[in-house]
């Protein structure tokens, strides 16, 4: 495998775009190939077998492309086929998912007793993060909270206004979410919110931008398997699955410019 092959990248939606766009930043030399499943999002509301069909399907498409790593860029996807992902690709790529990366970081952080977690339904459903958590540092207390109408209200740009600071602050002020020492953000649209949702509670509470935290692992892993690319960079790639020009023109708030998207059907 060649450390100039790029690195693929998938989500739902534009969500993951807020980890690709911490990626570029921290391996400014990578090329990025990107699939966005929109003709299915969100997964938040789908079943783990359909979760499952769809990522193996796109794996195989960024492999196809000759990706030298794949990162789920999904909490939902990482939650559900991370592990049928890692047996269906075995040795050809590794896989990383949005998870691991963080729950490694705060087991030995020390620091936290309580943390609170917020996600799709899916996400907070499947437990992943509290049962993690509990085989890295039994003595950390996680309280999950599933926020199912976060993701669609950032998909169709309803944030930093009043209408986002209601729900948001509604959701925040669950019992669930009382007297937490740090937040992760098990969403990858969330970031997007992050001050919204810091401005909520005034610096009581360490709000945990996954994105980077996934971000500076990719770095690691790479560097690790001596896979960083030290040559010229390539254009960046990005498909979807389903296609609206409202869509591209959002994809500026995730990714911090515009970008051009190409539909990409691979479902039969």
């Amino acid at each position: 495998m060649s450390s100039t092959f790029p690195i693929g990248i998938f989500d739902s939606g534009i969500g993951g775009l807020t980890v690709a766009s911490a990626i570029r930043k921290i391996l400014p030399n990578e090329q990025l190939i990107y699939f966005g499943d929109t003709a299915h999002m969100p997964y938040g509301d789908k079943s783990p077998e359909a979760v499952k069909f769809y990522s193996l399907k796109i794996a195989k498409f960024l492999l196809d492309k000759q990706c030298k790593v794949i990162v789920i860029a999904c909490n939902t996807a990482s939650a559900h086929a991370f592990h049928e992902l890692v047996h269906f690709l075995g040795d050809q790529v590794p896989i990383i998912n949005v998870i691991d990366p963080v729950v490694d970081l705060l087991a030995k952080n020390g620091s936290d007793k309580k943390i609170g977690v917020i996600g799709t339904k899916s996400t907070i459903r499947s437990d992943i993060y509290a049962r993690k958590f509990k085989l890295a540092n039994p003595d950390l207390e996680v309280s999950s909270l599933a926020t199912p109408l976060l993701a669609p209200m950032i998909e169709e740009g309803f944030f930093n206004n009043n209408i986002s600071k209601t729900v948001i602050n509604s959701y925040l002020s669950s019992s669930k979410l009382k007297k937490i020492d740090s937040l992760i953000l098990a969403c990858t649209h969330y970031p997007l919110i992050q001050d919204e949702i810091s401005a909520f509670y005034k610096g009581t509470v360490n709000i945990i931008n996954t994105a980077e935290i996934v971000a500076q692992y990719v770095h690691d892993r790479l560097s690790e398997l001596k896979l960083l690319n030290e040559g010229s960079l390539k254009k960046h790639q990005f498909y979807v699955s389903d296609y609206t020009p409202s869509f591209e023109k959002s994809t500026r708030l995730f990714f911090g410019e515009k970008i051009g998207l190409r539909l990409e059907s691979i479902w039969e």
